[in-house]
């Protein structure tokens, strides 16, 4: 393993993950559950086949992810995140807020996939109102799609699609992703292809982790 070479916790920890692909291997173990080599593929467009299989033998060696083969039908090898790889969730969340601010140009050629669709509000958002009664919000991307469950004061995510939404949000990802995140007004999303369907009083009810932390920093400024 390649070293920084420096008696430093974040230099430690780069020598880690610090390399190309590794913690958005954990973003899809973190997401996906327990994978197999041909999910991990298909959840990281772009990744060569042989440096994969080098980045897993790496995680397994530092002991971020065990390797267990799985009976039939799976027959065949799954990855999952050990304890040490799951303590890495905080971080990829603190990480995945810090980078909103460079989503404001989706790329022509970006891949976009169902899982980032929906772990955005699960990681990102709050439901404002605990006491409203259970909602549903429909999200579709790029033919990508997600429900938002509010209940209890909790925001819950799945892939898929709602049998009866209270709110349907279709568009381009920046479009959707924008408007959750707080990037976007509901008026820009819409200039850049959002379509909304049924109750937009729940945008209000779903407010951008962001916005929260603002409002704290000036309560405490003032």
């Amino acid at each position: 393993m390649r070293s920084y070479g420096q008696y430093c916790s974040i230099a430690r920890a780069l020598d880690v993950v610090g390399d190309r692909w590794t913690l958005l291997i954990v973003r899809e173990l973190l997401l996906q559950g327990p994978c197999r080599f041909t999910d991990l593929k298909n959840g990281l467009p772009g990744v060569a086949a042989n440096l994969l299989s080098a980045r897993l033998k790496e995680l397994e060696a530092a002991g971020l992810i065990t390797r267990e083969d799985a009976p039939p039908p799976v027959a065949t090898a799954l990855y999952t995140l050990s304890e040490t790889g799951l303590a890495l969730e905080p971080v990829l969340r603190a990480l995945g807020l810090w980078g909103l601010r460079f989503m404001a140009v989706e790329r022509p050629d970006d891949a976009f996939r169902a899982q980032w669709l929906a772990y955005g509000p699960a990681w990102f958002t709050t439901d404002v109102d605990p006491d409203a009664p259970p909602a549903v919000i429909q999200l579709v991307a790029s033919d990508e799609s997600a429900v938002i469950e509010l209940r209890d004061g909790q925001v819950h995510t799945r892939l898929g699609r709602a049998t009866d939404p209270d709110l349907i949000l279709d568009g381009p990802p920046r479009a959707v992703l924008g408007l959750l995140s707080g990037m976007l007004d509901l008026q820009r999303a819409g200039q850049l292809g959002l379509s909304v369907r049924g109750r937009r009083d729940l945008l209000t009810r779903l407010r951008p982790v962001t916005q929260d932390r603002a409002h704290t920093q000036d309560e405490v400024r003032q």
